[in-house]
């Protein structure tokens, strides 16, 4: 039977504070060793009852502690033990991340083996030397002396069954296909949390959750810079002249946009509001163009013709705004 001052977490192999699932993988794992149905060793009815007596214990304590807890219970997520989280990228589309999208992603998580239900533990046994006295059944006790293990009861070698399809993990893994939504507007870095599709719970622990960081691909005609939309448009440097509308693409569609006249160089628009979308107190951005000159590089003769009877123009309003130089082109006769 089990001493009064034989210590219930010691016999069993856990830390005080063991949640109630560890306890039991604990417990099963010992059970199967020391039952006296499939170990030999001559102590392995009264460790079997020792391992019962200490695992009854542990969960009469934890009944009382749960009856006396007076305070209110934290959030599950806050207090409960949990498995471990998986983190894991998914890339979407500009396209697909302004506006929103379903995605199916497919991951390996573990999961319980089902050959041995988790315990690590079937088919044939095989042996394998105790670590503590390295198969010897004797170690040195604190006064030096030689005294028999008590790790493998002085046999120097312990029977196990462990299980060839997941090697004694007790997991193995699983596929996982998920259908997902992508909520409009997140960010490259931004964050997915899905709870409960990481790691798998066991009994008291709680399934970890899945984090997906978004990663844009990159645009053939974008820069994302924030919220801000970057992108050149080149321009006719005689609609930048003359002004007039001009076609800009953004992601809500095609927006006309009335240019001013002005000089033939590189500018650069800002339309607000009319780039990347908003997302919760974040406002959507602005949609910037650089607008690129471009000149021709041969012209027709019909285009020659509309070019100098357009430089004719302008040399006549030269002229009033210059009467010294029309006195001059006409008394030379410069036409």
């Amino acid at each position: 039977m089990q001493s009064m001052n034989s210590d219930p977490h010691e016999i069993l192999g856990v830390s005080p504070g063991a949640a109630p699932a560890e306890l039991k993988r604990a417990y099963r794992r010992l059970a199967m060793r020391w039952h006296p149905d499939r170990s030999d060793h001559p102590q392995a009815t009264e460790r079997f009852k020792q391992i019962n007596a200490a695992y009854e214990q542990l969960l009469a304590v934890d009944a009382e502690d749960d009856e006396e807890a007076e305070a209110p219970q934290a959030e599950p997520d806050e207090s409960a033990a949990r498995a471990a989280d998986i983190r894991l990228n998914l890339e979407v589309s500009l396209e697909e991340a302004a506006s929103g999208c379903r995605k199916t992603i497919h991951y390996s998580r573990g999961k319980a083996c089902p050959t041995c239900e988790g315990t690590g533990e079937h088919g044939m046994s095989r042996t394998r030397f105790c670590t503590a006295c390295h198969g010897s059944g004797r170690v040195h006790d604190a006064k030096r002396n030689l005294v028999r293990c008590e790790e493998c009861g002085g046999r120097g070698l312990f029977t196990e069954r462990i299980c060839k399809d997941c090697g004694g993990s007790g997991r193995e893994l699983a596929d996982v296909s998920l259908e997902i939504r992508v909520p409009h507007g997140m960010l490259p870095g931004d964050e997915l949390r899905l709870a409960g599709q990481g790691e798998p719970g066991d009994g008291e622990i709680l399934a970890g959750d899945l984090y997906l960081t978004i990663i844009i691909g990159s645009h053939p005609l974008y820069q994302l810079r924030g919220r801000d939309l970057h992108f050149r448009m080149p321009v006719s440097a005689l609609a930048m002249m003359a002004g007039g509308d001009i076609d800009l693409p953004s992601l809500a569609g095609v927006i006309c946009y009335s240019l001013e006249a002005g000089t033939a160089e590189r500018r650069q628009l800002r339309l607000a509001g009319k780039g990347y979308p908003g997302r919760g107190k974040s406002y959507a951005g602005d949609l910037v163009v650089d607008l690129e000159p471009v000149f021709p590089s041969k012209l027709n003769a019909r285009q020659r013709k509309l070019l100098l009877q357009a430089n004719a123009a302008l040399l006549d309003d030269a002229d009033v705004s210059l009467p010294e130089i029309a006195a001059w082109r006409n008394a030379h006769c410069i036409e």
